[in-house]
């Protein structure tokens, strides 16, 4: 006969015998099951443990397994199985509001993006707008208006040239200014 150890440090003896071998016998499963039984029981205890509620001198509140001292209120601590599909629909819920969330910066950002845009092109137009009538203020007070060749030489505007370059900065004056 050989003596085997199980985990649990209880020695359990091998019976060798040509009908059964490998078979533990009837007091190992015996005291395997008052192991098993009595490690249960003790987990449970732990797990149903009283807890211990009190507040030290400086208002801090302490929460124990034991009481200790005269200030000691019990906790009633209830516990409960876990509900996977609410589990389940609880992270479903956290996605969807996350979702949504991500969603609403990214609108917010574009929003904000297109709001600059449109300042920076109302600022462009107001720009714009200043220079074509800084440009037909210097067409009316000009005696005589001239454009510039391709080899950097002057030539002089006739009455019709200087009406149609009035003209055109009226346009832009109302293209930019209205």
């Amino acid at each position: 006969m050989t003596a085997i150890t199980s985990t649990s440090g209880v020695a359990c003896s091998n019976i060798r015998s040509s009908t059964h071998p490998g078979i533990f016998s009837v007091m190992c499963h015996k005291s395997l099951l008052v192991l098993a039984t009595a490690a249960m029981s003790f987990s449970g205890a732990v797990l149903s443990g009283e807890i211990y509620k009190w507040t030290d001198e400086n208002g801090n509140v302490h929460y124990e397994d034991r009481p200790l001292g005269d200030e000691v209120q019990r906790v009633d601590v209830v516990s409960s199985n876990t509900d996977h599909s609410a589990v389940q629909a609880s992270i479903q819920a956290r996605r969807a509001r996350e979702t949504e969330r991500a969603e609403a910066r990214s609108k917010r950002g574009e929003e904000e993006q297109a709001a600059l845009a449109a300042k920076a092109e109302l600022e462009q137009r107001a720009a714009k707008c200043e220079q074509s009538r800084a440009r037909m203020e210097s067409y009316l007070q000009a005696h005589r208006l001239y454009n510039e060749n391709a080899a950097g030489e002057r030539e002089y505007l006739d009455d019709a040239g200087v009406m149609q370059a009035r003209d055109r900065a009226q346009a832009e004056i109302q293209k930019y200014c209205d």
